[in-house]
């Protein structure tokens, strides 16, 4: 009987949760979706975050009476990254195709046999040794066989088409570009994210400002996601240890 008040309090407890969160939702039944507040962009927790490389500070020196600009490839502004903290794009348009199949047949027997049917006159001492059933022409007789096959396929077919903007971190002693760059979408419960970087030649980069991967070295691209449905694609923590510890 003296659990009962305690059970009140979690029942309690339980259903006052269950309608503070279900409050907000019960309001907007039979309404549309509210829209956000307009307010500065500059406040918004993603851009608060933002710490961007920045090139360092130089002074361009105008010539009196010369159209020539110091510092410039051209008359005309050149759209093209060409120090730290600009951005280029960069055009990812993967498509690997491959297939292997490979087959392992191997099949071994082996047989001894050993026998001292004349040993000096030794031979007949090995009843004192050894038990009456030994017969010193047929000592040792041994066999032995084993066989192994194995098979293996591999087919892959990896399609990626997507554009993404990266930041030049670094410029190189040899004049090359260091790049980074990430992009995040979130739609509903699930965040797909797009990491990229390597290295690139200034050379290489179009007249719009863009690049495709396969000019990247050292490329490093990873297209993945997290959220309510690729927890449930993923065997559970406990899985992943016992497949790792088990070892049959």
């Amino acid at each position: 009987m003296r659990t009962l008040p305690h059970r009140r309090v979690l029942l309690s407890f339980l259903a006052l949760t269950v309608a503070l969160a279900g409050c907000g939702r019960l309001a907007d039944v039979g309404q549309a979706p509210r829209l956000s507040e307009i307010s500065n962009p500059a406040m918004a927790p993603e851009a608060r975050v933002i710490s961007m490389p920045m090139p360092r500070p130089n002074t361009n020196e105008q010539v009196p009476s010369s159209l020539w600009r110091t510092g410039s490839r051209d008359f005309f502004r050149d759209p093209r990254a060409k120090q730290v903290g600009d951005l280029l794009t960069v055009i990812i348009n993967i498509a690997d195709q491959a297939q292997l199949q490979n087959q392992t047949q191997r099949q071994r027997s082996n047989a001894e046999s050993a026998g001292v049917p004349n040993f000096f006159g030794l031979e007949s001492r090995l009843p004192a040794v050894l038990p009456d059933a030994v017969n010193p022409s047929s000592l040792v007789d041994m066999d032995s066989s084993s066989s192994s096959s194995g098979t293996g396929t591999i087919q892959r077919n990896e399609r990626i088409a997507m554009r993404a903007a990266a930041v030049v971190t670094e410029v190189l002693p040899n004049g090359n570009f260091v790049i980074a760059g990430r992009q995040e979408v979130r739609v509903n419960y699930e965040l797909r994210e797009m990491r990229i970087a390597g290295v690139i030649r200034p050379e290489d980069i179009t007249n719009v400002n863009t690049i495709d991967y396969d000019k990247i070295a050292e490329a490093r691209i990873t297209y993945g996601g997290r959220g309510q449905i690729t927890d449930v694609q993923q065997p559970r923590y406990g899985q992943q240890v016992f497949d790792i510890i088990m070892p049959f």
